[in-house]
């Protein structure tokens, strides 16, 4: 038998206070259960999206996480049980389990999956070869099409998607705006990422520097929504195009919000708007790898990591990046 920590979600959390919302539980572990897999968590990935899965909402892509319930989040961890010959135990798998020391996952329905242990640091499985790397790819090429030459915006650019909505954009070509809060943000996508235009929008009118971009926005990948949002929105070129990957400006109300008081320029400059969410492209995933693994074997795909150490640091980690004071990716150290 083992003991187990895990963090339990008991209410809903009120903003950024999520220690009054979650308690580090234990438990003892049984056997794994019929069809399932064990994984001793490494590292977990705080990913904006899981705080709608905290919300009593039942509108969002997921249904909201039952209150009493194990808090569930992207893990990366090597196999410590199995009872599926798929995955063996001692290898190195990543999906979506429990912000525990011990995730179990049935692996279809958690996306589970073996990564390549080999990559010098496998920490990049969160990062450009992870899931944030598919969405960004998904985005860019996918969805928006950007185009060598077109002028692509990018909102939370200094985050973990975002910085590498910037890097791939550049890679295909594109003029890259990055969209952040802060000096120091802005100046690592101008020196290390190598955006064209960085807007701080916590000193700068986002609207007005988007007024400089001649002939307009061609593509705009939206991660935050909100007043950034109907910033972009009169920028955009007309026929241009918008990729809502996140909003996450939202994602702590208990209730759909108001859409953007701008929405008439959609109509106005003839936009082309799409949501999507990177689950709807899991299955291709290993199509998504090849670019991104040549990328990052050239030196040309890089993920910063904000990293905290052990699994009772976790609500910490959480809000760091919820209130966005990290540049990059952040993730936990849970075990080596």
């Amino acid at each position: 038998m083992t003991s187990n920590r895990y963090w339990r979600l008991d209410r809903h959390p009120d903003g950024l206070n999520f220690s009054e919302a979650f308690s580090l539980q234990e438990e003892t572990l049984g056997p794994v259960a019929p069809n399932a897999v064990r994984v001793r968590t490494q590292y977990l990935s705080m990913d904006a999206g899981t705080r709608m899965w905290m919300t009593p909402r039942t509108d969002g892509y997921q249904p909201p996480l039952p209150l009493g319930g194990k808090m569930t989040g992207l893990c990366l961890g090597r196999i410590a049980e199995s009872d599926d010959a798929r995955f063996p135990v001692g290898a190195l798998a990543r999906g979506f389990g429990q912000w525990a020391d011990f995730a179990d996952m049935i692996p279809d329905v958690a996306g589970l999956e073996l990564v390549d242990e080999s990559i010098p640091d496998v920490r990049q499985h969160f990062g450009a070869l992870g899931m944030n790397a598919w969405t960004a790819y998904a985005g860019v090429k996918e969805v928006l099409g950007a185009q060598p030459g077109e002028w692509l915006a990018v909102s939370a650019a200094a985050g973990a998607t975002g910085s590498l909505v910037c890097q791939i954009g550049k890679l295909l070509g594109a003029r890259v705006i990055g969209i952040a809060g802060g000096a120091e943000k802005c100046r690592y996508l101008r020196a290390q990422l190598g955006v064209d235009v960085a807007i701080d929008y916590k000193n700068e009118n986002v609207e007005a520097a988007l007024a400089g971009i001649e002939g307009g926005v061609h593509a705009y990948f939206e991660n935050v929504g909100g007043a950034i949002l109907d910033a972009v929105l009169p920028n955009m070129a007309h026929y241009g195009r918008i990729a809502i990957c996140g909003l996450v400006s939202s994602y702590d109300a208990d209730a759909a919000q108001a859409g953007p008081a701008r929405f008439d320029q959609i109509l106005m400059r003839r936009l082309r708007v799409e949501g999507f969410f990177i689950p709807d492209f899991l299955h291709r995933g290993p199509e998504f790898l090849q670019p991104l693994r040549r990328w990052y074997d050239a030196g040309q795909l890089q993920m910063r990591f904000e990293e905290f150490t052990g699994l009772e640091a976790t609500l910490e980690a959480y809000a760091a990046m919820m209130s966005g004071r990290n540049i990059g990716k952040v993730i936990v150290r849970v075990h080596d």
